[in-house]
């Protein structure tokens, strides 16, 4: 059977290219790359062109501040410390002619004179030496002039004077006298009430009420008179301490007559002999010590009151049994030294009386 004649298509060209075509490597298909894609150039937004400048901005090398100072700057640097050397310069000078000025001055009124190093140097060590430096207390010496005594820690440029001068003149130094060791002991007791200060401005009234101190006078005293209220000694101490100073009184009347002074007696616990503390600073100082516990215990068996170790410790710094007074101070030295020539005075004295008895029994 003959059929219509076949055309031929125009389009087998076509689609012989976009059949698949087996190759010699199994049914690996091969096909033509692709054209690569041109990439338009995108408008940039707002935002995209902030992100570029923050990229841009950190990854340039940060620079210091004081690396980009113009010359500008650093001329009216150089002006200011010029001006700020000016001014010191200036005020070294005032302060060299002041001090100056005031050390003639003072030469001639006959205050504090010393050696002048110049500048602001000589202004203070003038000032330090008029106020008091580590305890020094200024007092007046030969010729008029100030002279500077460094003193224990607790006495300062503000103390009393009363008390500066108790220091200066009673504290620490060796008291054998029986009345006086009677005051002393006394006085000690009283710090349970009072201060140094305040027993030292009254202590004229101590000594009219308890009659100077005499211990046969006082142990007679009527102990319900002198101690009722608006009494002299109640405006003073309670009545317990005033019962106290006059049942002291009659034990140490006692104690002179089994020992013949009452310095014998209290002296014997220190061997007759001061106590030499050596302390540099206020802080060593105790209240108290083994030996004022052993005369403590011993006077309260003997029937004296108000006799606590720290009342007994204090009675030892002020008469003397124990030298207290710091290393730096000028009455810890004068005070051994006032031992020694006492002693020494004793000693010269037992020997002509000892060589006085021995002329005396060969003639």
């Amino acid at each position: 059977m003959s059929g219509p004649p076949r055309v031929r298509s125009d389009n087998i060209a076509t689609e012989m290219e976009a059949r698949s075509v087996l190759g010699l490597a199994g049914n690996k298909v091969t096909t033509k790359s692709a054209p690569k894609s041109v990439k338009k150039p995108v408008q940039q937004t707002g935002e995209g062109k902030d992100e570029e400048k923050d990229k841009e901005f950190l990854s340039k090398p940060v620079v210091p501040q004081s690396m980009t100072l113009t010359a500008s700057t650093l001329r009216q640097q150089e002006t200011k410390m010029g001006k700020l050397s000016m001014s010191l310069s200036c005020l070294s000078d005032g302060g060299a002619s002041s001090s100056s000025r005031g050390s003639s001055s003072s030469s001639s009124s006959g205050r504090i004179g010393g050696g002048r190093r110049g500048g602001v140097v000589g202004v203070r060590r003038k000032q330090s030496a008029a106020t008091g430096e580590n305890g020094a207390v200024v007092e007046s010496g030969e010729g008029g002039r100030l002279e500077s005594k460094k003193r224990c820690g607790w006495v300062t440029a503000n103390s009393d004077a009363s008390y500066a001068a108790f220091h200066d003149e009673e504290w620490g130094v060796p008291v054998h006298d029986d009345k006086k060791l009677f005051e002393l002991l006394s006085l000690s007791g009283a710090l349970a009430e009072l201060t140094w200060p305040t027993i030292l401005s009254k202590r004229h009234m101590f000594r009219d009420i308890f009659l100077e101190f005499d211990p046969s006078a006082v142990s007679k005293l009527n102990e319900k008179k002198i101690a009722t209220p608006g009494s002299p000694a109640s405006s003073l101490l309670s009545e317990l301490k005033i019962r106290g100073i006059i049942e002291n009184a009659r034990q140490i009347c006692k104690v002179i007559d089994e020992y013949g002074s009452f310095d014998k007696y209290i002296w014997s616990f220190v061997n007759h002999k001061p106590i030499v503390s050596q302390f540099r600073y206020p802080r060593q100082v105790p209240v108290k010590s083994p030996k004022s516990e052993v005369i403590s215990k011993d006077l309260v068996r003997r029937g004296f009151r108000s006799v606590g170790p720290t009342v007994i410790y204090s009675f030892m710094q002020v008469a003397g049994l124990t030298n207290d007074h710091l290393i730096s101070c000028f009455r810890f030295q004068e005070c051994i030294t006032g031992v020694e020539s006492r002693r020494k005075g004793n000693d010269e004295a037992n020997d002509e009386t000892k060589t006085l008895k021995e002329t005396t029994d060969s003639g």
